[in-house]
Parts: C-alpha cells; structure tokens; sequence
C-alpha cells in the first residue's frame, strides 16, 4: 500500500476511533481531568504517527528520485543503441551501416561484372561530462586487409575524441576525415552517388592530426585548422612515412542561414586547402566511377617537396533541390631515378580535377548537405503497405565531372604506369530510394571519355567506360 494512503487510512480510523469514543459517553456526562487527558494524550501520539508516516514517504520519495538520477537508459531505435546514465554524464550510441554493391559494365568490357561488400562499418561514439565527445568506426570490407582501389579498406576510419571546452573553438585529435574537400566530408552513407567524384579523389582521406574547429555566429562561418600526417591523394594515413608534416584549413560562409528567406538560407561557399612537404610515401592513383585504375605513377617516381592543394567549394539547397560543386587543384614535386639522362631530375606535377551534382527529392523532403553524423534523409511517407504508409522518398541526382593529369606526366618515358590516361570525362544520373531512414536503394548510370596525351606512356587505346552501379545500404 502506498503511504500517502496507508496515512490517510490512519488518520480515518483514528478519528472514527476517537469518534465513537466520545459519542459513546452521555450527552449530559462531563468528562473527568483523567479521561480528557488520556483523548490529549492518544491525540498526541496519532499525530506523531502521522508525522512518522509522512516522513517515510518524503524518505521513499527522496530515495526513488536519486534513483531516477542514477538509472541507466537503454533504447533501441533508428539511432541505433543508446545507453544512457542518469546524469546523462555517459551517453554511448552503437549504430553503423553496411552497403552491398554490384556493377555491370556495358559494351567493350575490361573490368568483370561483379558483386561485393563495399563497406560494413560499426561505429562507437559518445560523450563523457558534456564537453568530451568520442568516435570509433572500424571498416570491414571484403577483400584483402592491406587496401585495395576497390574496396577501399582502411579497417579504422574514425578513432579521434573532440573537446568542447570553449563556445568558439573546439579541438580534435585522433584520425578522421581531412577537411580540405566538400564531397569528401559528407557521410558516406549519405553520397548521393555510389562512387565519390573525381575531385574528392585529390584531396586526403582519413589522416592523423590535431584540429581547432567551429562554427560562428549562429554558423554563419565554420572553420578549421590543424596539422596532419599528410595523406597522398585519396588515401588515408595511420602511420608517418615521413617526417613531413601538413598544414590542412577550412573556411566555410553561410551568411543567410538565419534568414526567413527559403532562397537565401542554404547558400554557402568557401574553400579548403593544405600544404606539406614529403619524401617517399605510397604515389597515389586515380580511378574512373566503375572503380577502374586510369592513372598512376611508376616506381621511377617519388614524393620529395612540397605538396599543396586548393578546393574552392559551394552548395545551394532549397526545398528538394540542391546542387554542389568543387574545383581542386593537386601538385607536388617529385623526384625521378633510374630514368634517362634527359629526364629531370625533379618534376612538379600539377593535377586538377571539377564536379558538379545535383540532386531532386521528386516526394518533396527537405534537401540538405549530410556531414558525417549528421541526421539523414527521413522520407515523409515510409514504405509500407498500411493505411498510413506510403512509398518512401525518391531522389533524381545527376553530375557531371572531369580529371586533368599534368601534360608533364606523358612528356618522359618511365613517369606513368601502364594504362595511364591524360583525361577522363564523365557524367552520371542515377535515382536513390530511401523506403525508410534505415533502407536506401542507389541505381546509377555512368559514361566516362578518355584523352591520351601521347604514346609514350605505352598505353592502349581506352573506349568509353558505361557502367551501371547499384548499392542496397542497410542503416542500424
């Protein structure tokens, strides 16, 4: 029985006591000095019962609210498991995502038909006392544990922890994604094709550092600047190959984001970069959107100066629409041996490369830009056959992208691997199907053209890539 009725019992059954007590004596009867002192004194010791009991109560409320204080919570939901404590001191949040491809090549074929796991990636994260954030996010593909261009493995992507002490400034120190590169830095699970474009390719992937970040006024402006191992093109870090360091920043407007004005909000523009200098290192490589080796660097070639890149960046959102768009730029000084007399001895070599992607959600959901850990796309009828359900989202993307080698590569003899290409050309449409924040669906088609500089590279003759690409992605 609760208390506050175990009391009010009491108090009912000690009033009706004394009650039939006193109804029981005559009218006429006065009472004597020691019976009206044992009513006092029964009075007195129902009160204190009362108090007694009332404190007990205060007593078990107390007890149950620093209960609740302390309980940990678990749900279970499209956020995946979230366990809670109930200072909300701890918060740790297991989710992750697993995607299953397949590509076919159409027409004159030099890649076969394939199935595979791109990526199954758990993640970890959490906070620790508010200020501190963590993230782990292992990469467990298919394929070869030493990385592959077509798997991409990488086995810990995220491992870093982030400390907001400070309402301006944030620092991060661990292995993440680089912030040089606009496309590069939203989620993978969130790319509106199933293959990043050729200008994500320049920038770094993965690396090791330590970054001061954030966002000011309101968001109007994000930045970022940090030292890192410096990754090649497309490649992620984990350990010095060097002792050459880079200096990787971010600057990023959004002036109108506080606006009422739907056609100004998700305007922004800015630009990433990062300069280094490195000797020896893995040479990196370039590939078309079927995953296919266009370009790469011989043996005879290695890093040995400066390394610099420039990524002037923007995008535009209103309703379902959006649009980004990039250019970089990728050089780095390298030095040659075992190469002809006539060959220089050191060679920068200039790299660039543009994309420009669009995208329609046909349902009307609100497009945005998905940084990593950010909310993704919550269609606004789920697929389903019941009354209340609906088809899901459906998304129309298209882009248009080009690589450019240096026109130096293909000047000397010995400077590229076989098979390389001067410039690759390609543009793709594709609809993505999301039947629910957790089910999403990807059909891509993609039509790449290739310039060969000249023949002294030893290459053959490249047709056009058309390759269809299709991805089911499983969110948990």
């Amino acid at each position: 029985m609760k208390p506050l009725k175990k009391i009010n019992r009491f108090a009912f059954v000690a009033t009706t006591a004394l009650g039939s007590q006193l109804v029981g004596l005559p009218l006429h009867a006065a009472l004597s000095e020691e019976q009206e002192q044992a009513l006092i004194n029964r009075v007195n010791q129902l009160e204190q019962q009362v108090k007694v009991l009332q404190r007990n109560r205060e007593v078990e409320k107390e007890i149950s609210d620093e209960k609740s204080k302390t309980a940990t919570t678990v749900s279970l939901g499209v956020s995946g498991l979230v366990v809670k404590s109930g200072d909300t001191n701890f918060v740790m949040n297991l989710h992750g995502y697993a995607q299953t491809d397949a590509r076919f090549y159409e027409g004159q074929k030099s890649a076969a038909d394939t199935f595979l796991v791109r990526r199954v990636r758990p993640i970890l994260e959490g906070t620790v006392y508010e200020k501190y954030n963590y993230r782990l996010m292992l990469d467990i593909p298919s394929g070869s544990v030493t990385g592959s261009t077509t798997n991409n493995v990488n086995l810990l992507d995220d491992a870093y922890v982030n400390v907001k002490l400070w309402n301006e400034a944030q620092i991060q120190i661990g292995k993440y994604k680089s912030p040089v590169g606009l496309e590069r830095l939203k989620s993978t699970s969130e790319l509106a094709f199933v293959e990043t474009g050729f200008a994500t390719q320049l920038t770094p992937n993965y690396d090791l550092g330590v970054m001061v970040h954030n966002d000011l006024f309101n968001s109007r402006i994000g930045y970022g600047a940090g030292i890192f191992t410096g990754a090649a093109d497309g490649k992620s870090q984990d350990f010095d190959a060097d002792s050459g360091k880079d200096y990787v920043g971010r600057l990023f407007f959004q002036p109108f984001l506080q606006t009422s004005n739907d056609y100004l909000k998700h305007i922004g523009f800015g630009a990433g970069g990062s300069i280094g200098s490195h000797t020896g290192g893995p040479a990196p490589s370039y590939t078309t959107p079927g995953q296919q080796t266009i370009y790469s660097y011989s043996t005879n070639l290695a890093a040995a100066g400066i390394l610099y890149r420039i990524d002037p960046q923007a995008f535009y959102y209103v309703g379902p629409f959006g649009i980004n768009a990039e250019y970089i730029l990728s050089s780095q000084e390298y030095a040659t041996k075992g190469l002809a007399a006539s060959v220089p001895k050191r060679q920068r070599l200039n790299n660039q490369a543009w994309q420009v992607e669009g995208s329609w959600f046909v349902t009307g959901e609100e497009n945005s830009f998905k940084g990593s850990g950010q909310q993704r796309v919550v269609p606004l009828r789920r697929f389903g056959l019941g009354a209340d359900s609906g088809w899901g989202a459906f998304e129309l993307v298209g882009r248009v992208q080009q690589l450019t080698l240096d026109n130096k590569s293909f000047d000397y003899a010995g400077f590229t691997g076989s098979g390389s290409v001067h410039q690759a050309t390609s543009w793709g449409v594709g609809i993505n199907w999301y039947l629910n924040p957790s089910l999403k669906f990807n059909l891509n088609y993609e039509s790449t053209t290739f310039n060969q500089r000249s023949a002294v590279s030893g290459t053959a003759s490249y047709k056009p890539e058309h390759v269809i690409l299709t991805r089911a992605q499983l969110s948990f």
